[in-house]
C-alpha cells in the first residue's frame, strides 16, 4: 500500500521473520539503508512496517531483496479484496505448526520421562539422542535457520540465543553418549537431551500461543477491513451491473438494498432507509438517511433501498482512512518505549557475555566432581530465560490493542505519542461553537403574545406557521432555524407573496391576507410595533437571539433562536473535573454569551473575545506554567491552538484543516469521546508499565537465577527446561495482558442529543448524528 503527498511517498508492508527487538532493529536499519528512503519503522506486534521518502525513489519491489539480504521477508498489506486469501493462507500455517508441536510433544514424552524418571537400561542414553535429534534439528529448524541467517548479517538475536543453548545441551550430551572418554577426567558423564528437546517444546509452544494471542490484536484492522463489501451493484447506461469494488467510479450510482454494506462513501440520491454508522461513531442506535445525506462505506444498510451516488472509493473512503490512521497509530512509538528499545539493543549481546562469564565461573569454581555439568546448566539456562520478546511486545501491542478498541468507541487515535500525552493531561480547553455546542442556531422557545386570531387567541403554532412561511424565503442562518422547527412540528406552511428584506433588520410580507414582520426590535419599532422589553431582555441575558413577529401591525409574539449546549458537555464537563482536571472555555465568541454557555456546561474558567492567533498564546502560556494542555476544537480557527497543545482533540463535525491538526479524532460529535480518550490514554500506559515491569523484573530476576547466584541458599539450579517454560510463558504473559485493553469501557456511555422542549412540543435538536463528511486521505499523526 502507497500514499503519496507533493515529492514524498509512504509505502506499507507486512515483516515476515521478526521475533524480538534485536529483528525490528535489524530491519529498520535495512530499511534506512535503502536508496530514497528518509525515514522507516517496524512494529512487531503487528509484523508490519513503513518506508517514507522520496517520491517514485522506491517501491517495495526494491525494498524487498533489501530486507531480504537482512534475513527477513517484505509481503503487500492485507486488503479487503485478499484479507480473506491472507487470513486462511495464516490460519493454514499455524495449523501446520500445532501438528509439527503435538509431533515433536509426543517424541519428547519418553525423552522426558525417561530422564526425569532416572530410567537405567542399556543402550539408554542412545535411544534419548535417536528421540532428541528430530526434535531439535526438526521442530527447532527455524530456530537453527533464523540464527544462521543472523549470525550471517553481523548479529545476534534471540533465535541466537535458543539455538546456542539447544546446540551446546545436545552437544555436550552427544560427547557424553558417543565418546564418554572426551569427559573431563573426575567427572561423571552427564547427559541434557530432555533439556534441549524441552527448551524447543516450551519456546515453540510460546510462540505459537503469543502468535494465536497476537492475531487477537489486530482484530479491530480486520474487522473493518472484512466491513469493506468487494462488490458493488452499479447503474451504467440503463442497466444493473454487480462490479468488483475496484471498478467503481465517483460519479456512479450504486444501488443499496436492505442488510447490505455500502461499499463506497456517496450522497443519497433516491430512497430513505436506516443505517447503522455504529463502525464510525460508536453510536448503537441506527440513524434515519434521506435524499441528500452523506453515508460512509462498511456502514450497515437496515431497512430501504436507496441510490447512492459515489463521491469517494477505495481507499478514498472514510473506512479506509480510518484504517490507514490506525495502521499509523499502531506502527507509531510512543516516548516510553525508547528505553525499552534502548534495553534491547544491547540486550542479546550482553546475555551471551553472561552466559559465557557464568560457563567459566562455574567451570573454575564449580564442584570438581560436576564442575562442567552445573557450567553448562548454567549457561544454557542463562541463554534459554533471557526474554528480549517481553521487552519488544511491551508497549506495541498495547498501543495495538488501545487504538483497536479506541476505533470500535468512535475514538481514532492518530500516534502514540498522543495516547501517551492524553494520560498526563492536566488541562482540558474547549472551543464553543461546534464543540461545546451543536454548532447551528435552532429555535429554543416560542412565546405567543396574547393577539386574537382565527377566534382565539394566537398559539405558538400558529405564531412559528407565520414566521415559517416568510423566513423560507430568505437566507439568512437564523431563518433555516425557524423554518426547520416548523418542519420538524409538522406544520404546513403557506405561501408568502411580497416577499421584502431590509438587510440586517428584517424580512416582511403577505399571508393569508395578512401582512407578516419578521426581524429586530428597531424593524418593528419603524412599522409601529410596540416591543416587550422584559422578554427581550430576559432572551439575551440567557445567550439567545430574539426575532420579533408583527402580524397586522401588531405584536404577535418572539422566537428565541440559540446555539444548543450538546446533552453530552455537561456530564463530560463534570467527569472531567472529578477527575481532577481544569477545565477551560476558549472562544472568539462575546463575553456574556459565553459565560452564560459556561455556566450552563459547568465550566468555571472562561476566556472570551480571543482571536485565533491569541488561542496559540492562551495554550503556550498554560505550557509555560508546567500544564500538559489538552485542546478540543472543530474550526479552522481552532487549528493553531490544536496543533500547539500537547494532545489536540477535533470532533467529528469539523472541518479538515482541525482534523489535520490533531492528534485525535472523534468522528461523532458527543463530546464523551473525550472522556473515553483520556480514560483509554490513562488505561493503556497503566497496562504499557505493567508489562515493562513485568519484563525488566523477570530479566533482572530470572537471569541470576539461571546463572545459579542462589545455589548457595538450596543447592539447586534451574533446569534449562524450566527456564524455557519461564522464558515462553513471559512473552504471552505480556500479549495476554495488552489484550485485557480489549474490554475497556469508558466511564461515560455515549449521550445522544435530547428533544429540546418548543412551546408545549418537542423539536429534535439534531435529526442525525455529526459524521465525519470530510477528507482524511491528508490526515498524518503529530
Amino acid at each position: 500500500m502507497a500514499t503519496s503527498s507533493n515529492s514524498l511517498q509512504t509505502i506499507r508492508f507486512q515483516v515476515d521473520g521478526m521475533h524480538c527487538a534485536g529483528c525490528v532493529a535489524s530491519v529498520e536499519s535495512a530499511l534506512k539503508r535503502a536508496p530514497g528512503v528518509m525515514e522507516a519503522g517496524v512494529n512487531l506486534a503487528t509484523r508490519e512496517g513503513f518506508a517514507t521518502g522520496s517520491a517514485d525513489a522506491f517501491s517495495l519491489q526494491t525494498l524487498q531483496p533489501i530486507v531480504s539480504s537482512a534475513g527477513y521477508q517484505l509481503l503487500p498489506l492485507a486488503t479487503p479484496e485478499n484479507i480473506t486469501e491472507q487470513q486462511d493462507e495464516r490460519d493454514q500455517q499455524l495449523a501446520a505448526r500445532w501438528r509439527q508441536w503435538w509431533l515433536a510433544l509426543l517424541l519428547a514424552s519418553p525423552a522426558v520421562v525417561i530422564s526425569m524418571g532416572e530410567l537405567q537400561f542399556p543402550g539408554r542414553t542412545l535411544l534419548l539422542c535417536l528421540l532428541s535429534a528430530p526434535i531439535v534439528f526438526g521442530t527447532g529448524w527455524s530456530f537453527w535457520k533464523a540464527a544462521w541467517s543472523s549470525l550471517r548479517h553481523g548479529r545476534a538475536d534471540m533465535n541466537t540465543l535458543i539455538a546456542l543453548g539447544t546446540g551446546a545441551a545436545f552437544a555436550a550430551s552427544l560427547v557424553a553418549t558417543l565418546v564418554p572418554q572426551w569427559w573431563p577426567a573426575g567427572q561423571h558423564p552427564h547427559v541434557f537431551y530432555e533439556a534441549a528437546v524441552m527448551i524447543i517444546i516450551f519456546v515453540s509452544l510460546g510462540r505459537l500461543l503469543e502468535e494465536r494471542a497476537r492475531g487477537k490484536t489486530s482484530d479491530a484492522v480486520r474487522r473493518l477491513l472484512a466491513w469493506q463489501s468487494p462488490t458493488a451493484r452499479v447503474r451504467r447506461g440503463g442497466r444493473d451491473l454487480e462490479i468488483p469494488i475496484a471498478e467503481v467510479v465517483v460519479g456512479d450510482e450504486v444501488i443499496i438494498k436492505p442488510g447490505e454494506r455500502l461499499p463506497v462513501d456517496g450522497v443519497i440520491l433516491e430512497g430513505t432507509s436506516w443505517i447503522d454508522e455504529s463502525m464510525l461513531t460508536g453510536e448503537p442506535v441506527p440513524v434515519t438517511r434521506q435524499p441528500g445525506d452523506p453515508c460512509y462505506a462498511g456502514t450497515l444498510n437496515q431497512s430501504g433501498g436507496f441510490v447512492l451516488q459515489a463521491t469517494k472509493v477505495g481507499e478514498e473512503t472514510v473506512l479506509r482512512q480510518i484504517v490507514k490512521l490506525m495502521q499509523d497509530a499502531q506502527g507509531s512509538k510512543a516516548p516510553i518505549a525508547r528505553l525499552a528499545d534502548v534495553v534491547s539493543s544491547y540486550f542479546v549481546p550482553a546475555i551471551l557475555v553472561v552466559a559465557a562469564m557464568t560457563f567459566v565461573a562455574w567451570l573454575i569454581f564449580g564442584p570438581p566432581d560436576a564442575a562442567l555439568t552445573h557450567a553448562l546448566l548454567t549457561s544454557v539456562s542463562v541463554l534459554i530465560i533471557a526474554c528480549p520478546c517481553a521487552l519488544g511486545l511491551a508497549t506495541p501491542t498495547a498501543i495495538m490493542v488501545a487504538t483497536g478498541r479506541g476505533a470500535e468507541l468512535g475514538v481514532l487515535i492518530k500516534s502514540a505519542t498522543a495516547l501517551e500525552l492524553a494520560e498526563r493531561a492536566t488541562v482540558v480547553i474547549f472551543d464553543k461553537t461546534g464543540t461545546l455546542t451543536i454548532g447551528r442556531p435552532v429555535v429554543t422557545d416560542i412565546r405567543p403574545a396574547n393577539l386574537p386570531i382565527n377566534s382565539g387567541s394566537i398559539s405558538a403554532d400558529d405564531l412559528l406557521r407565520f414566521a415559517a412561511a416568510v423566513e423560507s424565503r430568505s437566507e439568512h442562518p437564523l431563518a433555516a432555524a425557524i423554518v426547520t422547527a416548523a418542519r420538524d412540528r409538522h406544520l404546513e406552511v403557506p405561501s408568502a407573496t411580497e416577499f421584502n428584506s431590509v438587510p440586517g433588520q428584517g424580512v416582511s410580507a403577505k399571508l393569508d391576507g395578512r401582512s407578516v414582520a419578521i426581524g429586530s426590535p428597531r424593524f418593528l419599532r419603524t412599522l409601529g410595533g410596540q416591543i416587550p422589553e422584559a422578554q427581550l431582555e430576559a432572551s439575551v441575558t440567557a445567550g439567545q437571539s430574539t426575532i420579533l413577529v408583527a402580524i397586522d401591525g401588531q405584536f404577535a409574539g418572539t422566537i428565541c433562536v440559540a446555539d444548543q449546549l450538546k446533552a453530552s458537555a455537561r456530564p463530560t464537563v463534570d467527569s472531567l473535573r472529578q477527575q481532577g482536571r481544569r477545565v477551560i472555555l476558549l472562544t472568539g465568541d462575546r463575553r456574556a454569551t459565553a459565560d452564560v454557555m459556561a455556566h450552563e456546561a459547568g465550566i468555571a474558567e472562561v476566556i472570551a473575545e480571543v482571536l485565533p492567533a491569541d488561542k496559540i498564546e492562551q495554550v503556550r502560556q498554560l505550557q509555560q506554567a508546567g500544564e500538559v494542555v489538552v485542546m478540543v476544537g472543530d474550526g479552522i480557527n481552532d487549528a493553531p491552538a490544536l496543533a500547539q497543545a500537547d494532545v489536540g482533540i477535533a470532533v467529528g463535525s469539523g472541518t479538515d484543516v482541525a482534523l489535520e491538526s490533531s492528534g485525535i479524532v472523534l468522528p461523532s460529535s458527543d463530546l464523551t469521546g473525550v472522556v473515553a480518550a483520556l480514560a483509554l490514554s490513562s488505561q493503556t500506559l497503566r497496562v504499557i508499565r505493567q508489562n515493562l515491569g513485568f519484563a525488566f523484573v523477570y530479566n533482572l530476576l530470572g537471569v541470576p537465577l539461571a546463572a545459579g547466584v542462589f545455589y548457595p541458599l538450596w543447592h539447586h539450579l534451574l533446569d534449562p527446561m524450566f527456564a524455557s517454560a519461564a522464558m515462553a510463558l513471559s512473552s504471552v504473559s505480556v500479549v495476554s495482558n495488552s489484550l485485557r485493553l480489549r474490554g475497556f469501557q469508558p466511564p461515560l456511555q455515549k449521550i445522544p442529543e435530547p428533544n429540546l422542549v418548543v412551546g408545549k412540543k418537542s423539536l429534535p435538536a439534531v435529526s442525525t448524528p455529526e459524521l465525519v463528511s470530510i477528507d482524511l486521505s491528508e490526515m498524518r499523526p503529530r
